[in-house]
Protein backbone atom coordinates (compact mmCIF):
# COMPACT_ATOMS: atom_id res chain seq x y z
CA UNK A 1 0.00 0.00 0.00
CA UNK A 2 0.63 3.74 -0.27
CA UNK A 3 3.03 5.34 2.30
CA UNK A 4 0.34 7.47 4.46
CA UNK A 5 3.17 9.84 5.57
CA UNK A 6 0.95 13.11 5.70
CA UNK A 7 -1.65 11.45 8.65
CA UNK A 8 -0.69 12.88 11.29
CA UNK A 9 -2.97 16.41 11.44
CA UNK A 10 -1.32 18.24 14.56
CA UNK A 11 -3.97 18.72 17.70
CA UNK A 12 -4.13 22.52 18.29
CA UNK A 13 -3.70 22.96 21.93
CA UNK A 14 -4.64 26.41 23.52
CA UNK A 15 -2.19 26.19 25.80
CA UNK A 16 0.56 26.13 23.72
CA UNK A 17 2.28 23.23 25.16
CA UNK A 18 1.22 20.74 22.43
CA UNK A 19 3.57 18.62 20.78
CA UNK A 20 4.23 15.18 19.87
CA UNK A 21 4.89 12.49 22.26
CA UNK A 22 4.59 9.87 20.03
CA UNK A 23 5.41 9.61 16.47
CA UNK A 24 4.73 6.41 14.22
CA UNK A 25 6.46 6.18 10.96
CA UNK A 26 5.48 3.75 8.35
CA UNK A 27 4.66 1.15 11.16
CA UNK A 28 4.30 -2.39 9.81
CA UNK A 29 3.40 -5.37 11.11
CA UNK A 30 3.84 -9.00 9.58
CA UNK A 31 3.47 -12.22 9.75
CA UNK A 32 4.33 -15.35 7.54
CA UNK A 33 7.99 -13.93 7.18
CA UNK A 34 6.56 -10.60 6.04
CA UNK A 35 3.92 -12.44 3.90
CA UNK A 36 0.77 -11.57 5.99
CA UNK A 37 0.23 -7.16 6.99
CA UNK A 38 -1.49 -6.61 9.94
CA UNK A 39 -0.01 -3.30 10.10
CA UNK A 40 0.28 -1.90 6.90
CA UNK A 41 2.61 1.50 6.50
CA UNK A 42 0.52 2.87 9.70
CA UNK A 43 1.78 6.67 10.39
CA UNK A 44 -0.01 9.08 13.04
CA UNK A 45 1.62 11.47 15.48
CA UNK A 46 0.02 11.54 19.29
CA UNK A 47 0.48 15.24 20.64
CA UNK A 48 0.98 15.91 24.43
CA UNK A 49 -2.15 15.82 26.42
CA UNK A 50 -4.60 14.98 23.88
CA UNK A 51 -6.78 12.40 23.70
CA UNK A 52 -6.76 10.06 20.37
CA UNK A 53 -9.69 7.76 19.12
CA UNK A 54 -8.93 4.79 16.88
CA UNK A 55 -11.56 3.48 15.53
CA UNK A 56 -12.88 0.58 13.08
CA UNK A 57 -14.37 -2.53 12.77
CA UNK A 58 -13.05 -5.79 14.42
CA UNK A 59 -10.13 -6.98 13.20
CA UNK A 60 -8.95 -3.56 10.94
CA UNK A 61 -5.46 -4.01 13.05
CA UNK A 62 -6.52 -1.40 16.09
CA UNK A 63 -5.12 -3.73 19.01
CA UNK A 64 -2.26 -4.48 16.66
CA UNK A 65 -1.41 -0.56 16.28
CA UNK A 66 -1.86 -0.22 20.65
CA UNK A 67 0.70 -3.13 20.78
CA UNK A 68 3.10 -1.35 18.25
CA UNK A 69 3.66 2.22 20.31
CA UNK A 70 5.04 -0.60 22.72
CA UNK A 71 6.81 -2.40 20.70
CA UNK A 72 4.51 -5.44 22.23
CA UNK A 73 3.85 -7.24 19.30
CA UNK A 74 2.89 -11.21 20.03
CA UNK A 75 5.32 -13.42 18.75
CA UNK A 76 6.18 -14.58 15.90
CA UNK A 77 4.98 -11.09 14.17
CA UNK A 78 8.06 -8.34 13.11
CA UNK A 79 7.47 -4.85 13.43
CA UNK A 80 9.56 -2.42 11.30
CA UNK A 81 9.43 1.56 11.05
CA UNK A 82 9.73 3.66 13.71
CA UNK A 83 7.80 4.49 17.15
CA UNK A 84 9.27 7.59 17.94
CA UNK A 85 9.00 8.55 22.03
CA UNK A 86 9.80 12.71 22.96
CA UNK A 87 10.23 12.68 26.51
CA UNK A 88 9.51 15.54 28.77
CA UNK A 89 13.30 16.25 28.54
CA UNK A 90 13.71 16.80 25.15
CA UNK A 91 14.95 13.86 24.29
CA UNK A 92 13.58 11.17 22.16
CA UNK A 93 14.09 7.56 21.46
CA UNK A 94 13.10 5.02 19.12
CA UNK A 95 10.88 2.52 20.57
CA UNK A 96 11.94 -0.26 18.53
CA UNK A 97 15.58 0.45 19.46
CA UNK A 98 15.56 -0.42 22.96
CA UNK A 99 16.89 -2.75 24.96
CA UNK A 100 14.84 -5.77 26.36
CA UNK A 101 15.18 -3.88 29.90
CA UNK A 102 14.85 -0.54 28.59
CA UNK A 103 11.45 -2.17 27.20
CA UNK A 104 10.51 -2.99 30.27
CA UNK A 105 10.85 0.13 31.84
CA UNK A 106 9.35 1.90 29.17
CA UNK A 107 6.17 -0.05 29.17
CA UNK A 108 5.13 0.76 32.69
CA UNK A 109 6.80 4.63 33.79
CA UNK A 110 6.63 6.35 30.61
CA UNK A 111 3.71 4.65 28.20
CA UNK A 112 1.47 1.95 29.87
CA UNK A 113 -1.71 -0.16 28.58
CA UNK A 114 -4.94 -1.35 29.58
CA UNK A 115 -5.28 -4.34 27.63
CA UNK A 116 -9.09 -6.17 26.89
CA UNK A 117 -10.45 -7.62 29.85
CA UNK A 118 -9.04 -6.65 33.00
CA UNK A 119 -9.59 -10.15 35.10
CA UNK A 120 -7.29 -11.29 32.56
CA UNK A 121 -4.65 -8.58 33.76
CA UNK A 122 -4.68 -9.89 37.64
CA UNK A 123 -3.15 -13.15 38.58
CA UNK A 124 -6.19 -14.96 40.54
CA UNK A 125 -4.42 -15.80 43.52
CA UNK A 126 -3.06 -12.64 44.29
CA UNK A 127 -5.01 -10.11 46.07
CA UNK A 128 -4.95 -6.21 43.96
CA UNK A 129 -2.50 -4.77 46.67
CA UNK A 130 -0.51 -7.46 46.12
CA UNK A 131 0.03 -6.37 42.29
CA UNK A 132 0.37 -2.95 42.94
CA UNK A 133 3.18 -3.80 45.61
CA UNK A 134 4.78 -6.23 42.90
CA UNK A 135 5.03 -3.14 40.17
CA UNK A 136 6.27 -0.72 42.01
CA UNK A 137 9.18 -3.35 43.31
CA UNK A 138 10.10 -4.25 39.92
CA UNK A 139 10.37 -1.00 38.78
CA UNK A 140 12.95 -0.04 41.66
CA UNK A 141 10.43 2.36 43.06
CA UNK A 142 9.31 3.46 46.85
CA UNK A 143 6.26 1.11 47.73
CA UNK A 144 4.97 2.98 50.66
CA UNK A 145 4.96 6.20 48.66
CA UNK A 146 3.66 4.36 45.85
CA UNK A 147 0.69 2.48 47.83
CA UNK A 148 -0.20 5.72 48.91
CA UNK A 149 -0.41 6.99 45.28
CA UNK A 150 -1.75 3.98 44.39
CA UNK A 151 -4.74 4.72 47.13
CA UNK A 152 -5.38 8.09 45.28
CA UNK A 153 -5.51 6.92 41.95
CA UNK A 154 -8.63 4.20 43.50
CA UNK A 155 -10.27 7.51 45.14
CA UNK A 156 -10.15 9.31 42.02
CA UNK A 157 -12.08 6.23 40.24
CA UNK A 158 -14.31 6.51 43.39
CA UNK A 159 -12.98 3.48 44.57
CA UNK A 160 -12.84 2.16 48.58
CA UNK A 161 -9.23 2.26 48.22
CA UNK A 162 -8.26 -0.37 51.36
CA UNK A 163 -11.73 -2.91 50.05
CA UNK A 164 -9.84 -2.95 46.70
CA UNK A 165 -6.27 -3.37 47.64
CA UNK A 166 -7.13 -6.08 50.62
CA UNK A 167 -10.30 -8.23 47.44
CA UNK A 168 -8.79 -10.94 45.09
CA UNK A 169 -9.93 -9.89 41.39
CA UNK A 170 -12.83 -12.56 41.24
CA UNK A 171 -14.56 -10.64 44.60
CA UNK A 172 -14.74 -7.27 42.37
CA UNK A 173 -17.22 -6.36 39.71
CA UNK A 174 -16.42 -5.76 36.13
CA UNK A 175 -16.52 -2.25 36.69
CA UNK A 176 -14.50 -1.99 39.43
CA UNK A 177 -11.80 -4.72 37.87
CA UNK A 178 -11.59 -2.37 35.40
CA UNK A 179 -10.84 0.45 37.53
CA UNK A 180 -8.58 -0.91 39.77
CA UNK A 181 -6.47 -2.17 36.32
CA UNK A 182 -6.82 1.78 35.36
CA UNK A 183 -5.12 2.63 38.70
CA UNK A 184 -2.71 0.03 38.23
CA UNK A 185 -1.25 0.51 34.83
CA UNK A 186 -0.96 4.76 36.40
CA UNK A 187 0.59 4.03 40.08
CA UNK A 188 4.31 4.52 38.09
CA UNK A 189 2.50 7.74 36.92
CA UNK A 190 3.24 7.10 32.97
CA UNK A 191 2.65 10.47 30.54
CA UNK A 192 0.43 8.13 27.87
CA UNK A 193 -1.67 5.79 28.68
CA UNK A 194 -2.82 3.23 26.21
CA UNK A 195 -6.26 1.61 26.27
CA UNK A 196 -7.15 -1.21 23.82
CA UNK A 197 -11.34 -1.73 24.41
CA UNK A 198 -11.50 -0.84 27.81
CA UNK A 199 -14.58 -0.76 28.32
CA UNK A 200 -16.01 -3.51 26.41
CA UNK A 201 -17.24 -6.33 28.71
CA UNK A 202 -19.29 -3.70 30.76
CA UNK A 203 -22.53 -2.88 30.37
CA UNK A 204 -23.93 0.80 28.55
CA UNK A 205 -24.06 2.40 32.51
CA UNK A 206 -20.76 1.43 33.54
CA UNK A 207 -18.92 2.43 29.73
CA UNK A 208 -20.12 6.15 30.13
CA UNK A 209 -19.45 6.08 33.96
CA UNK A 210 -15.73 5.10 33.06
CA UNK A 211 -15.33 7.28 30.61
CA UNK A 212 -16.21 10.53 32.65
CA UNK A 213 -13.44 9.02 35.31
CA UNK A 214 -10.95 8.84 32.57
CA UNK A 215 -11.56 12.64 31.54
CA UNK A 216 -10.93 13.79 34.78
CA UNK A 217 -8.41 11.81 34.76
CA UNK A 218 -6.61 13.07 31.97
CA UNK A 219 -7.34 16.55 33.54
CA UNK A 220 -5.90 15.64 36.78
CA UNK A 221 -2.35 14.52 35.97
CA UNK A 222 -2.16 16.17 32.36
CA UNK A 223 -2.40 12.56 30.72
CA UNK A 224 -1.88 11.46 26.65
CA UNK A 225 -4.60 8.56 25.95
CA UNK A 226 -5.13 6.75 23.28
CA UNK A 227 -8.38 5.25 23.03
CA UNK A 228 -8.84 2.18 20.83
CA UNK A 229 -12.25 1.09 20.52
CA UNK A 230 -15.25 -0.29 17.75
CA UNK A 231 -17.50 2.47 20.00
CA UNK A 232 -17.56 5.29 17.72
CA UNK A 233 -19.69 7.08 19.96
CA UNK A 234 -18.21 5.85 22.90
CA UNK A 235 -14.74 7.48 22.06
CA UNK A 236 -16.20 10.43 20.29
CA UNK A 237 -17.44 11.55 23.72
CA UNK A 238 -13.77 11.41 24.89
CA UNK A 239 -11.54 12.46 21.93
CA UNK A 240 -9.88 15.56 20.76
CA UNK A 241 -8.82 13.76 17.78
CA UNK A 242 -10.29 10.83 16.13
CA UNK A 243 -8.41 7.95 13.71
CA UNK A 244 -10.12 5.62 11.46
CA UNK A 245 -8.87 1.86 11.06
CA UNK A 246 -9.54 0.09 7.83
CA UNK A 247 -8.28 -3.01 6.75
CA UNK A 248 -5.04 -2.90 9.11
CA UNK A 249 -4.16 1.15 7.46
CA UNK A 250 -5.36 4.26 8.95
CA UNK A 251 -8.13 5.97 6.14
CA UNK A 252 -9.10 8.73 7.46
CA UNK A 253 -7.42 11.44 11.08
CA UNK A 254 -8.77 14.67 11.78
CA UNK A 255 -10.23 16.46 15.04
CA UNK A 256 -13.44 14.99 16.19
CA UNK A 257 -15.71 17.55 15.62
CA UNK A 258 -14.56 17.54 11.60
CA UNK A 259 -14.96 13.69 11.51
CA UNK A 260 -18.01 13.33 12.73
CA UNK A 261 -19.45 16.26 11.06
CA UNK A 262 -18.19 16.61 7.67
CA UNK A 263 -15.77 13.35 7.44
CA UNK A 264 -14.50 12.51 3.61
CA UNK A 265 -13.94 8.94 3.49
CA UNK A 266 -17.11 6.56 2.46
CA UNK A 267 -15.87 4.30 5.16
CA UNK A 268 -16.06 6.67 7.42
CA UNK A 269 -19.65 8.11 6.72
CA UNK A 270 -21.04 4.39 6.20
CA UNK A 271 -19.81 3.77 10.41
CA UNK A 272 -21.38 6.71 11.52
CA UNK A 273 -24.38 5.92 9.72
CA UNK A 274 -24.13 2.32 10.72
CA UNK A 275 -24.12 3.41 14.03
CA UNK A 276 -27.35 2.89 16.41
CA UNK A 277 -28.86 5.80 17.46
CA UNK A 278 -32.07 5.58 20.00
CA UNK A 279 -33.41 8.90 18.78
CA UNK A 280 -33.70 7.64 15.39
CA UNK A 281 -35.70 4.96 14.08
CA UNK A 282 -34.37 1.64 13.11
CA UNK A 283 -35.03 2.47 8.90
CA UNK A 284 -32.30 5.00 8.97
CA UNK A 285 -30.09 2.86 10.15
CA UNK A 286 -27.38 1.68 7.62
CA UNK A 287 -25.31 -1.29 7.97
CA UNK A 288 -22.67 -1.65 6.13
CA UNK A 289 -22.69 -4.05 3.18
CA UNK A 290 -19.76 -6.63 2.38
CA UNK A 291 -16.61 -7.67 4.91
CA UNK A 292 -13.75 -6.13 5.26
CA UNK A 293 -10.96 -8.49 4.09
CA UNK A 294 -8.53 -10.76 5.64
CA UNK A 295 -4.84 -10.05 6.16
CA UNK A 296 -4.17 -12.37 3.54
CA UNK A 297 -6.56 -10.84 0.93
CA UNK A 298 -6.22 -7.45 1.03
CA UNK A 299 -7.30 -6.13 -2.86
CA UNK A 300 -5.48 -4.09 -4.76
CA UNK A 301 -5.88 -0.14 -5.01
CA UNK A 302 -8.21 1.41 -2.31
CA UNK A 303 -8.62 -2.07 -0.07
CA UNK A 304 -12.43 -0.37 0.79
CA UNK A 305 -13.57 -0.29 -3.04
CA UNK A 306 -14.86 -3.59 -3.02
CA UNK A 307 -17.37 -2.46 -0.73
CA UNK A 308 -17.92 1.33 -1.56
CA UNK A 309 -20.93 2.66 -3.56
CA UNK A 310 -18.75 5.43 -5.15
CA UNK A 311 -15.58 3.42 -6.17
CA UNK A 312 -14.15 3.85 -9.94
CA UNK A 313 -11.32 1.66 -11.72
CA UNK A 314 -9.22 4.54 -10.27
CA UNK A 315 -10.00 3.41 -6.78
CA UNK A 316 -9.17 0.06 -7.35
CA UNK A 317 -6.27 0.37 -8.85
CA UNK A 318 -4.13 3.00 -7.09
CA UNK A 319 -4.05 3.17 -3.45
CA UNK A 320 -5.00 6.51 -2.70
CA UNK A 321 -2.34 8.64 -0.34
CA UNK A 322 -3.63 11.16 2.14
CA UNK A 323 -5.43 14.15 1.00
CA UNK A 324 -5.72 17.38 2.76
CA UNK A 325 -9.61 17.68 3.65
CA UNK A 326 -9.69 20.07 6.03
CA UNK A 327 -7.57 21.57 8.60
CA UNK A 328 -5.49 18.82 10.64
CA UNK A 329 -8.18 16.49 8.28
CA UNK A 330 -6.51 14.12 6.22
CA UNK A 331 -8.34 11.37 3.82
CA UNK A 332 -7.12 8.37 2.20
CA UNK A 333 -9.38 8.51 -0.65
CA UNK A 334 -9.51 9.38 -4.29
CA UNK A 335 -13.26 10.98 -3.86
CA UNK A 336 -13.27 12.36 -1.07
CA UNK A 337 -15.16 15.48 -2.12
CA UNK A 338 -17.80 12.97 -3.78
CA UNK A 339 -18.31 11.22 -0.59
CA UNK A 340 -19.30 14.56 1.22
CA UNK A 341 -22.02 15.57 -1.64
CA UNK A 342 -23.08 12.03 -1.84
CA UNK A 343 -23.55 10.08 1.40
CA UNK A 344 -25.52 12.27 3.97
CA UNK A 345 -24.96 11.78 7.97
CA UNK A 346 -27.71 10.85 10.57
CA UNK A 347 -25.03 10.07 12.96
CA UNK A 348 -25.18 12.15 16.21
CA UNK A 349 -23.54 11.31 19.68
CA UNK A 350 -24.36 10.18 22.57
CA UNK A 351 -21.72 12.48 24.52
CA UNK A 352 -21.95 16.33 25.54
CA UNK A 353 -19.95 18.70 23.18
CA UNK A 354 -19.01 15.65 20.78
CA UNK A 355 -20.57 17.73 17.95
CA UNK A 356 -23.51 16.18 15.34
CA UNK A 357 -23.60 14.76 12.10
CA UNK A 358 -26.44 16.65 10.84
CA UNK A 359 -24.82 20.18 10.73
CA UNK A 360 -23.59 19.23 7.05
CA UNK A 361 -25.80 16.97 4.66
CA UNK A 362 -25.32 15.56 1.08
CA UNK A 363 -27.71 15.13 -1.82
Amino acid sequence: MASHTTADGRYDDPTGESGPIIEMNNAKVTYDGGETFVLDDVSLSVERNEVVGVVGESGSGKSMLASAMLDAIPDPGQLSGEVLYHRPDGTTVDVLELSDEELRQFRWEEVAMVFQGAMSSFNPTMKIGGHFEETLKAHDARVPEGMEFARELLSDLYLDPERILDSYPHELSGGMTQRALIALSLVLEPDVLVMDEPTAALDLLMQRSILTLLEELQQKYDLTMVFITHDLPLVAALADRMAVMYAFDLIEVAPRDQLIGNSGHPYTRALLNSTPNLDAPLSEMRPIEGQSPAPVNVPAGCSYAPRCPLATDECREVDPDFYKTGDGHRTACHRWEEARERITLNFETAGDGAGSGGSEGGS
